[in-house]
């Protein structure tokens, strides 16, 4: 790795620095908070697995009280978790967890870095997770990771025993020890020398814990006590971490802000170890490093500090830039240097955007833009030139102070610019838990650096500063106020098929919808559609004019040719060909208030479900969980799907004549994945649903936790959940009553309906159950017990009770047909 060639900026006489869409002020005691961390030298790097695993109580304390430099290195982005906000999985619920993770940083002050790997799922050991991921490939990244950010003490979240709870976990305190040794080795990954020094930390610590039952915390473990108030911040630490934890909206990871102090406990892992504080032996001061200079200068400067006019600094802090421009340690020079400059901008009050009111563009198109500008200072910043993208433009104009400065120029999108997407999904991951990275530069970071920015020449007294400002998109939301987010660049035409997932039964036509839609003003001519299988033209058409407005063309592939094909689990491939240019790319856009818009690009593709799928149920009632894609699924498969509300369990009796009336025109009610723990009304309904089943119905309950729940018994017979999980997707299953009416009714299920299962059989299976619930099938993981709890039956009254934690939210989606019979069999139960 690290062989590719990239632009690297040499700091020299310049700093070139930018912000996501805007360069603004920061507040005062965030500017007084940023000069006090530049007097310190040392770093902590925080390590760990997935989104939510940090300690954001110790992060906010060791940025926020002993002003330390902090980041947080997950080595995944969250992709194999549960969405408890939308029906996102994989990619894109990493998307989302990133940029979750990204606004969490943004309260607590930590830095954010990332490793390749991809979260496949839950893992119970270390061996497990290195059979998914490539060990050395994550210590490399590890390794760049410390290389450039250059930590003097690592933390891990976890420690590589069983004790992690999650083969995850384990892993990352096993990755952290390993690059810890090689960091400083010049003979390790020598790649990655041509870009960053070999650096060696001085200790790693494990972050020990009290989590439910498992403690591993000790008295004569070293101790910090953290969680102080902070009059600048108006709350302490504790609380401050319990506004970042919340932040991870997904995960529902609400968490108390707890005020007042706690003590945290750290064991020793490797290197010198440390016997009173966390930075024993480490240069704490730039006097430390030789530069007494700097640190006079710092002291005086935090002393005079003016909150209400925090310009009165540029001076001191104009004079101190030159002295650290003047020290030989070219990478503390390079790190203090960008912390310095955005503190005099800050001090000078400056902000600066580059603005359009589009929100999508596309490559080679020209757009309006504004470039907003403004200083607070009395001593006047110079704008003495802009660089639009690639013209150049002279101004050497001072900046009134408070008077704001617009600038309109008309902009061409480079026709070579690339589609707007995570740096880590442009290309096909190389295997299930890697992704690609198309720079090895790149690795680490969270999101790429937007290629296209309108660049500033600024003069402050004496010394000149490069600002890079991203081309963005600003809008006035009548609920949010102004909303600033970075331009998207997006084809000039996208295809998507008009639902995700379609089902044809044997001897049937296949009716396809495919939508185009157009981003462009550019008059395309003549286009052909295609609709593909494996590099096979299965329909299509030709178009005469593409006029820019979008349309919808429709396929229908007859059942010959669709019984020539042998598989029942199809994949499907459109493009639009049109003038000489083919148009294959469908947009994934993610929108939550908490988040910006977030966009990648995948081929536009749909899963066909071919074959033999029964169903004998019209109408379900459904009780809505975590976020999932199964009454997507139900109604793809012809049926009828009402989300249940209060009304529905007992609205005006007298005109409904009773709840057990108004739920009994349902064939089947379905829970929804983690109902117990994500609808607080279950147990008012309960009672109902019931009713419902002894009178006759059919109730379907997928998985749910032990965390946070709603109801303590969930079935009309008594049963208990455990953290138990079968999470080889290919494990055996044995059917334990192959005559029940489950497993036969509509249709026959065999061991063949359990192949090409994704990511895990199911998960949070029961451990205990009343003798009246009959098991289904019994599966286990390699070496492990076998394990009788993914689905129980029981009867009860007229009625039956399914609770199955099969994990089906992950198999619809990607079209999995012998999980879809088996799901239609649990809701035809009644039928039978």
């Amino acid at each position: 790795m690290f062989k590719k060639v990239i632009i690297v900026f040499i700091l020299s006489f310049y700093t070139v620095f930018c912000s996501a869409q805007q360069v603004r002020s920061s507040k005062s005691s965030e500017i007084y908070r940023e000069l006090k961390t530049l007097k310190q030298l040392p770093k902590v790097l925080y390590l760990a697995a997935h989104p939510d695993d940090e300690n954001t109580g110790l992060l906010s304390w060791l940025i926020n009280d002993q002003n330390v430099e902090t980041g947080y290195l997950s080595l995944t982005r969250g992709d194999g978790g549960q969405n408890l906000l939308g029906t996102e999985q994989g990619a894109a619920l990493g998307l989302i967890r990133t940029h979750e993770l990204l606004e969490a940083r943004k309260l607590d002050g930590a830095q954010q870095f990332f490793t390749r790997a991809i979260d496949f799922g839950f893992s119970k050991n270390t061996t497990d997770t290195f059979k998914q991921w490539d060990e050395d490939s994550i210590i490399a990244d590890v390794v760049w990771v410390i290389r450039k950010f250059r930590p003097d003490v690592i933390i891990c979240r976890f420690p590589p025993t069983a004790a992690a709870g999650h083969g995850q976990h384990a892993a990352s305190a096993v990755v952290a020890e390993k690059a810890f040794k090689l960091a400083g080795d010049k003979t390790a990954f020598p790649d990655q020398l041509k870009y960053v020094n070999v650096w060696q930390p001085k200790r790693v610590l494990w972050n020990t814990f009290r989590f439910g039952g498992v403690n591993t915390t000790s008295e004569n473990q070293l101790k910090v006590t953290v969680g102080q108030y902070d009059a600048q911040l108006g709350m302490g630490y504790g609380e401050l971490a319990g506004l970042s934890r919340s932040l991870h909206k997904s995960q529902g990871a609400g968490t108390q802000s707890v005020a007042g102090i706690r003590t945290e406990y750290f064991a020793h892992v490797i290197g010198e170890p440390a016997k009173a504080t966390l930075f024993d032996g480490v240069v704490k001061t730039w006097t430390g490093k030789g530069n007494a200079d700097i640190d006079q200068s710092l002291d005086k400067i935090i002393s005079a500090f003016d909150f209400n006019n925090p310009d009165h600094s540029l001076p001191a802090l104009l004079s101190l830039r030159k002295k650290v421009m003047a020290i030989q340690d070219a990478d503390l020079k390079k790190d203090k240097l960008k912390s310095l400059d955005n503190i005099i901008l800050s001090c000078a009050g400056f902000m600066g955007e580059v603005v359009t009111n589009q929100a999508e563009a596309v490559a080679g198109d020209h757009y309006n833009f504004r470039l907003n500008l403004i200083s607070r200072a009395a001593n006047p910043v110079v704008l003495e030139d802009v660089q639009w993208l690639t013209q150049s433009e002279s101004f050497n104009r001072k900046l009134s102070k408070d008077s704001l400065i617009t600038i309109e120029r008309k902009i061409q999108i480079p026709a070579d610019a690339a589609l707007t997407e995570p740096y880590w999904l442009a290309k096909p991951a190389t295997n299930a838990a890697t992704f690609s990275v198309p720079n090895d530069t790149l690795v680490g970071l969270p999101e790429a650096e937007s290629p296209l920015n309108v660049l500033l020449g600024l003069k402050i007294g004496s010394e000149k500063f490069k600002v890079k400002l991203p081309l963005s998109f600003k809008k006035l939301d009548p609920v949010r106020g102004d909303v600033v987010e970075g331009l998207r660049i997006v084809p000039a035409l996208e295809l998507k098929f008009t639902q995700p997932l379609y089902l044809v039964k044997e001897n049937e036509d296949l009716h396809l919808s495919l939508n185009v839609k157009v981003n462009s003003n550019k008059q395309f001519s003549n286009g052909k559609v295609n609709l593909m299988y494996k590099g096979e033209r299965l329909g299509g058409g030709d178009l005469k004019s593409i006029n820019g407005k979008d349309f919808t063309v429709e396929y229908v592939i007859p059942k010959a040719k669709l019984a020539s094909i042998k598989s029942n689990q199809l994949q499907l491939d459109a493009n639009l060909v049109a003038d000489g240019i083919t148009y294959n790319k469908k947009q994934i856009l993610i929108q939550y208030p908490h988040l910006p818009s977030l966009q990648y690009f995948t081929p536009a593709t749909v899963a066909v479900m071919k074959g033999d799928i029964q169903s004998k149920v019209k109408k379900v009632g459904y009780v809505q969980g975590a976020g999932d894609f199964i009454p997507d699924f139900l109604r793809i498969a012809g049926i009828q799907v009402d989300v249940l509300k209060d009304e529905d369990f007992y609205g005006n009796l007298e005109e409904s004549g009773g709840s057990q009336n108004k739920l009994s025109k349902y064939d089947a009610i379905v829970l929804g994945v983690r109902a117990n723990n994500t609808e607080k009304k279950l147990g008012r309904w309960m009672p109902f649903l019931w009713s419902y089943v002894k009178a006759g119905g059919n109730l379907v309950m997928q998985y749910n936790t032990n965390q946070d729940t709603t109801v303590d018994q969930l079935g009309m017979y008594s049963f208990s959940i455990a953290n138990k999980r079968v999470t080889e997707e290919n494990a055996e299953i044995k059917f334990l009553n192959p005559n029940h009416k489950l497993l036969n009714f509509p249709n026959k299920i065999t061991a063949d309906d359990f192949k090409g299962w994704v990511q895990e059989r199911g998960a949070y299976f029961p451990a205990q159950w009343d003798a009246a619930y009959e098991p289904l099938f019994e599966m286990h993981d390699t070496g492990e017990e076998p394990l009788q709890g993914s689905t129980l039956y029981a009867k009860y009254g007229k009625g039956n009770f399914i609770y199955t934690p099969l994990a089906f939210f992950r198999q619809l989606p990607v079209g999995n047909v012998g999980a879809a019979r088996l799901f239609l069999n649990f809701l035809s139960a009644q039928k039978n």
